[in-house]
């Protein structure tokens, strides 16, 4: 028999289901046998006319779904928590009801209105609001941002960032930031270069993951600017390439596939845009020159781990008391070989950027090259030199990015 606090907590949940307005139920903080898994998202959805409930698993590295009707989620949820899962989170169209257990196992449960309920319950409790917000702040408040990428797009509700109804879910509100923000400087890079323009345009992103972004680039191209557009995700985790394939059928999505390997040995031909983010260490250097080689219009490298560099700086006397903290040495080492990386492009007929961005994996290591071709060749021989002299500066021997360039240009006989 279900304590109270549970059988008043399900009967919410078949509540809102049979009403239709259950927008989702979250069980996180999970303590069970399996060391992948990390939380499930439960979700309303129709098929063949038959209301299920969606049981999606997120696991480290890939995702799972099972559908289920109502009372054998009700038995799984009876099972699951207080055991597996100690927290729980329920969204309706009207309740917000958060379910946890203590450490004593005593049920916690905080229920309140939903905040962003639809406007005829939001009448009923207007008048409790102490203080109105005059109309007009309330009318530049709701005022639509401009973003490049639609909440309404099929992909990003199969990913799991948006509602059925095209409402952004809270919990990737960040994730959505960051598809927005990508998309805005791809989009100002394709304008100055002109690739929407070709006949087709060929994309390239390693070390996809889970592939956000490449369904993002994918859309905007295809959808958005009606290219002609081809996009090919690599990943080294058989499991997620397997998925996001899966994704792509699902959506019935055309031009975009997925493929195991990394950027080291691709065969890579006829790329226009090259993207790379948080290539490890000189994983990054190989994507860059993969980019040059093949030629590519616009090359984006989110760089981390830069462990090249840093063991061969060899600091001048005078800094050497500042240098002589870690950090003040790593983000030396950082600025040196992402400069060198912004010269070589420079020398090897690109126009280079290196800005701050959004982390694209809530860490600190936000930064992006972006390098766009050149349309007329110029001469590089003062480029060169400033490499030279800084390498000379501080004692660098060797930098990868500008080995496999120099490979290249003189290969073994």
């Amino acid at each position: 028999m279900a304590l109270p606090e549970l059988e008043q907590f399900f009967t919410q949940i078949q509540t809102a289901f049979n009403a239709q307005s259950l927008q989702r139920l979250v069980l996180s903080k999970y303590q069970g046998d399996d060391a992948e898994l990390e939380r499930i998202t439960v979700r309303s959805i129709k098929i063949k006319d038959e209301l299920l409930l969606s049981f999606l698993y997120e696991y480290r590295t890939n995702h799972i779904t099972k559908n289920l009707t109502l009372a054998n989620a009700i038995r799984f949820l009876e099972h699951s928590l207080g055991t597996d899962f100690k927290n729980a989170h329920m969204l309706s169209d009207e309740w917000e009801i958060q379910l946890s257990y203590s450490k004593k196992g005593k049920i916690l449960v905080n229920k309140h209105r939903n905040k962003n309920a639809p406007a005829t319950q939001a009448k009923q409790t207007e008048t409790t609001e102490p203080d109105a917000i005059p109309k007009e702040k309330l009318l530049a408040h709701n005022k639509e941002k401009h973003r490049f990428v639609e909440q309404s797009r099929p992909y990003l509700r199969e990913l799991g960032i948006t509602e059925a109804n095209g409402q952004i879910i809270p919990t990737m509100s960040r994730k959505w930031k960051q598809i927005n923000k990508f998309i805005e400087v791809l989009s100002k890079a394709i304008e100055n270069t002109g690739i929407a323009k070709r006949n087709e345009v060929h994309i390239a992103d390693f070390g996809s993951g889970k592939a956000y972004l490449t369904f993002a680039v994918h859309d905007y191209l295809s959808a958005q600017l009606g290219v002609n557009t081809r996009v090919t995700g690599v990943e080294l985790r058989q499991g997620l390439v397997d998925l996001c394939n899966q994704t792509a059928s699902k959506l019935c999505l055309t031009g975009i596939q997925f493929e195991q390997g990394d950027v080291k040995h691709f065969a890579a031909k006829n790329i226009n845009v090259m993207i790379a983010l948080h290539a490890c260490d000189t994983a990054t250097d190989y994507a860059i020159h993969m980019g040059i080689r093949t030629g590519a219009d616009i090359i984006m490298c989110s760089p981390c781990c830069h462990k090249q560099i840093r063991p061969q700086m060899k600091s001048p006397a005078l800094l050497a008391p500042v240098l002589h903290h870690g950090i003040h040495l790593g983000q030396e080492a950082e600025m040196v070989t992402d400069g060198l990386r912004a010269l070589l492009l420079e020398a090897n007929g690109y126009d280079t950027q290196v800005f701050e961005f959004i982390s694209l994996e809530h860490t600190s290591k936000n930064k992006m090259i972006l390098a766009q071709k050149r349309k007329s060749e110029q001469d590089n021989r003062e480029v060169l030199a400033q490499i030279a002299a800084i390498k000379t500066f501080y004692g660098i021997e060797q930098h990868c990015l500008e080995t496999l360039l120099s490979e290249s240009r003189n290969p073994a006989n």
